[in-house]
């Protein structure tokens, strides 16, 4: 299934969607590669959306290949702090400067905050213009950038305000990992290792074997971990592009981490560390319910472990931790639904569970 080319040629992916469909293409040099750009962007004016960190590190590449291009810029602050309307307000007002209407289009320059935040200004500017992604984290170029979501933060929960709106195509060039922080790859990780544990075992072994290479960032490896991540989200996507049945699986480990991200004060912990300890809380849940073995959890736990992710919760309390959690999306009727493993790479979406269980786990981890 997964192969280890010597040098990693370009490759592209498809979002099947219909008249929604777009490519995923992911490579090294894509941001200056201008016949690439131009044949995603429609022929009128752009707005290139990024922060006060990326910018400086890939704007003036990206606005080289744009050359002769009527482009405009909008710098956000860097952080998941900053996901909010507050900041939403300023890109609409770069948005009205640019003068940009529907035959122009927005691109996406940064990690997975500008990308929920340019294209949630996206979907909502005149009721929708084009927007290309352009990630630049691990974390968005397998996950956040991929399937249209898009959204800001809000103080009663993550990502609560936000609409579908499918990009023309997404760019990851993986020069810009050279350049991620440490942190930043790591937390990335744990996006990637959601794919194994929910959908593909064999992933999920390669990725035990592979780690090292990854943490290294070994520009093959990572091709490769990028496009079997993109390949899931792609074929759950295009099956259920607005999450009414089986996409919801890719929020595994999320209904806890967006409690821990909402209770810490965002920004606190990265969006990939919150999700880690929130997939090793749901593995142990999966356990307690009989359907994984102890040494299930123990092997999820040793990989994030040696991922160095997050492998113990904070302390913010079961009663806090179940509070936020009520706020998930996923919530029907009152009862908090969660992603659970029947087996390791195996999920589903149920709220057909013990809720003595779930506070014992948040009991045992949180408080």
């Amino acid at each position: 299934m997964l192969s280890n080319p010597v040098n990693p040629a370009p490759r592209t992916l498809r979002i099947d969607l219909g008249p929604r469909s777009y490519p995923i293409r992911i490579g090294i040099g894509l941001l200056s590669d201008r016949a690439s750009l131009m044949e995603l962007l429609p022929d009128g004016p752009l707005l290139i959306v990024s922060n006060e960190t990326v910018a400086p590190l890939y704007l003036p590449r990206l606005e080289a290949a744009l050359s002769g291009r009527r482009v405009a810029t909008c710098l956000l602050p860097d952080g998941e702090a900053h996901k909010n309307l507050a900041t939403l307000e300023r890109l609409y007002d770069s948005l009205g400067a640019s003068r940009l209407n529907r035959d122009g289009a927005v691109l996406a320059l940064g990690g997975g905050v500008v990308g929920d935040i340019a294209g949630f200004a996206a979907a909502t500017w005149q009721r929708g213009v084009k927007v290309l992604q352009l990630p630049t984290t691990l974390l968005a170029q397998v996950d956040s950038s991929v399937g249209g979501k898009t959204a800001v933060n809000h103080p009663a929960g993550k990502n609560l305000i936000g609409a579908f709106h499918q990009p023309v195509g997404v760019i990851a060039d993986l020069d810009t990992l050279k350049t991620l922080p440490e942190r930043e790859l790591r937390a990335g990780l744990a996006e990637v290792i959601k794919y194994g544990l929910i959908h593909d075992v064999d992933f999920l072994g390669w990725l035990e074997v592979q780690l090292p290479r990854l943490l290294s960032r070994d520009v093959d490896a990572l091709a490769i971990a990028i496009e079997r991540s993109c390949a899931i989200k792609a074929e759950i996507v295009s099956i259920d592009e607005q999450e009414s049945g089986p996409r919801a699986l890719l929020n595994f480990g999320h209904t806890f981490g967006h409690a821990i991200e909402a209770a810490l004060g965002y920004g606190e912990w990265l969006h990939g560390e919150a999700v880690a300890s929130g997939m090793l809380l749901a593995t142990e849940l999966s356990c307690k319910l009989g359907w994984l073995q102890a040494a299930d959890v123990t092997r999820v736990r040793t990989l994030l472990e040696r991922a160095g992710l997050p492998v113990t919760a904070p302390r913010i309390g079961a009663d806090k931790a179940l509070e936020l959690m009520a706020m998930d999306k996923k919530v029907l009727a009152g009862k908090i639904r969660l992603v659970l493993l029947k087996r390791l790479g195996e999920a589903i979406v149920t709220a057909d569970y013990d809720a003595d269980a779930l506070r014992a786990v948040l009991t045992e981890s949180m408080s």
